[in-house]
């Protein structure tokens, strides 16, 4: 698969890249950044990954400019990985009324059964599969050491497909992430729109719904959430994913952080933590 770089820099002794590819899975191009920390120059470099999800409205931009991550994985040699939300193009169905959670930049990582986003809306695929296989191709990463967090609808992601997949993702995090898309407002969107009115079909790409129908991290998970997030109470609850690991016997470290929002001045502040608990177990 060929890659187009798009820019490339250096950082903290590393090279900070963004590329842009044909996917195969949403048929539509691609843009995602990667960090290479400086021991990806030496000879036979075989590295930790981390993929990272961005919520809505986002693109790989966001943690890439406001992260703040690049200094650590340089000093513990973790590639980080940053892709896009949702598919893009002029052909790429959108909210007709160009509602900022469903749509482009909105993509909640499921692959959509609904039209007119089922012939595009497939980053489920692309982040499980086509992502990872062009990462371990491209770059010197070692496939059998990726990990994956993200934010708020990628904290969704990050934890579903990290229930779902824990052959692929070793370790999981998650900042801020919508617990249980089935029981808020934005999942019955979401999920409604692109999976269709039965609930039953939501099940797949909802957390709490995964362990309670027995699926199992690798390990155990991270999660940071601000306690002054003003989306606490109505679309992310957290409470429901601390209770569903403790029925279900994962053990999750649940930190409420006092005063912290759902901005990247959040992110940002415990993203160091994030990185050091996946190379950690990576």
């Amino acid at each position: 698969m060929t890659l187009e770089t798009v820019s490339t820099s250096k950082a903290h002794g590393g090279t900070l890249g963004v590329y842009k590819h044909a996917s195969t899975a949403t048929g539509t191009g691609m843009t995602f950044s990667v960090f290479l920390p400086p021991q990806a120059d030496e000879p036979g470099a075989k590295l930790p990954v981390l993929f990272y999800l961005s919520g809505l409205t986002c693109t790989h931009a966001n943690v890439t400019d406001k992260g703040e991550y690049r200094r650590i994985c340089a000093e513990l040699g973790l590639i980080f990985v940053a892709p896009d939300t949702s598919p893009r193009g002029d052909d790429v169905a959108d909210d007709p009324a160009g509602a900022y959670d469903f749509g482009l930049g909105a993509g909640f990582y499921v692959n959509a059964t609904e039209e007119p986003f089922a012939a595009h809306y497939r980053m489920w695929d692309y982040i499980a599969h086509e992502l990872p296989a062009l990462i371990e191709d491209s770059f010197p990463a070692d496939p059998a050491r990726m990990g994956i967090t993200g934010h708020s609808m990628g904290g969704h992601g990050a934890l579903t497909l990290g229930l779902t997949f824990p052959d692929t993702f070793k370790s999981l995090s998650a900042f801020a992430p919508i617990v249980a898309p089935g029981q808020v407002p934005w999942g019955h969107k979401a999920l409604g729109g692109y999976l269709g009115a039965d609930p039953a079909e939501w099940r797949a790409h909802d957390a709490v719904a995964l362990i309670e129908d027995g699926k199992r991290p690798a390990g155990d998970v991270l999660v940071d959430q601000g306690a002054a997030d003003s989306f606490l109470a109505e679309q992310l609850r957290p409470e429901l994913l601390e209770a569903a690991c403790a029925d279900a016997g994962i053990d999750l470290t649940l930190r409420l952080q006092d005063g912290y929002d759902h901005s990247y001045n959040f992110i940002s502040t415990f993203m160091e933590d994030h990185i050091r608990w996946h190379a950690e177990r990576l």
